[in-house]
């Protein structure tokens, strides 16, 4: 069985920015002032992004602040996504159509965004029902912990222990390529998100995309490791 664990923003869909915008706007309604423009939201956690917004305006990092934020965050986020023109990525529909008829493969997600920020994502987008289980930035400040949460998930659905060779992360960042070598996965990169395929490429992807439009290399892959 291969696993494959997909980021959400960026690799799967664009969300016409309501994500951020959400976060940026639950910050000014619960302590009443805009967070820095500069801090990287690219591959980092919920979790992490929100940790950055409170250093820099002095807003104490407590679990009290970090639940009312996330909560304002989600209302924000249902509101937005409809309003916001977000799309689907070039070849994500009919991939995921594809890999639903296999039976020698399960998808699970591995994402910096909260399980329910996920959840309202993807199914806005009609994608929900792909993926089992995931990893998420519920807690994780860094997203090595959240790929450990995931391939945990994994072992507890597949009930059993699973091979890293068997273990496939897809995302668009650097910081997707880094966690999966942290739990020994493999990694595809895909340039749909703010990075490009150079900057990607410096990283050493098992594979480099320039979307999913185009998966040839993509199934050969796929189907070599599960010959092998």
């Amino acid at each position: 069985m291969q696993i494959l664990l997909f980021d959400i923003d960026g690799t799967l869909i664009n969300t016409g920015g309501s994500g951020i915008e959400s976060l940026r706007r639950a910050f000014v309604e619960l302590f009443g002032c805009l967070p820095p423009d500069d801090i990287p939201i690219a591959g980092r956690t919920d979790r992490g992004i929100a940790r950055e917004m409170f250093r820099a305006r002095a807003v104490a990092d407590s679990t009290e602040n970090w639940d009312r934020f996330r909560a304002t965050y989600l209302g924000h986020l249902r509101t937005l996504l409809p309003q916001r023109q977000g799309h689907v990525l070039p070849g994500v529909a009919a991939l995921l159509q594809h890999l639903a008829v296999r039976d020698d493969v399960t998808l699970g997600l591995l994402t910096g965004n909260v399980a329910e920020g996920a959840r309202l994502k993807l199914r806005h987008f009609g994608l929900d029902h792909h993926f089992a289980f995931g990893g998420y930035g519920e807690q994780a400040v860094d997203r090595n912990a959240v790929a450990e949460a995931a391939l945990a998930e994994a072992q507890r659905t597949l009930n059993g222990a699973i091979h890293p060779a068997r273990v496939w992360v897809l995302g668009d960042t650097p910081l997707d390529v880094q966690c999966a070598r942290h739990i020994g996965a493999r990694a595809i990169a895909i340039a749909t998100g703010i990075h490009s395929k150079r900057e990607l490429a410096q990283t050493r992807p098992d594979l480099l995309l320039d979307d999913l439009s185009q998966p040839g290399p993509f199934w050969r892959a796929l189907d070599e490791a599960t010959a092998a």
